[in-house]
């Protein structure tokens, strides 16, 4: 797992998504233009949770180290040091892989 430098604000996340799929289940091999963009990563940095009214941080679902699946387009892309990241708000994950 890779040092990120970003402490995400709030109940957002940072993720680095996982290799898009080289090859299909038949074997074929897909050129970068059709290989789909995954939405499944893995969490590198979370923020300290939502303000509530409260006053208080509401504590969030997901750690450094959970892979997590999210929406195709709830993510915002920026590149760290050459490597393609999110930044995604913990609403927008819709699971976390339990292996």
């Amino acid at each position: 797992m890779k040092k990120i430098n970003l402490r995400p604000l709030d109940d957002r996340v940072v993720v680095e998504p996982m290799e898009a799929e080289e090859m299909t289940a038949g074997g074929i091999v897909l050129p970068d233009t059709a290989k789909e963009k995954p939405q499944r990563g893995t969490v590198l940095a979370a923020g300290p949770g939502k303000l509530l009214d409260s006053g208080e941080r509401g504590e969030l679902s997901v750690a450094v180290g959970d892979e997590v699946i999210y929406g195709k387009y709830s993510a915002t892309d920026i590149e760290v040091d050459g490597h393609e990241i999110k930044i995604i708000r913990e609403s927008d994950i819709l699971a976390k892989v339990v292996k």
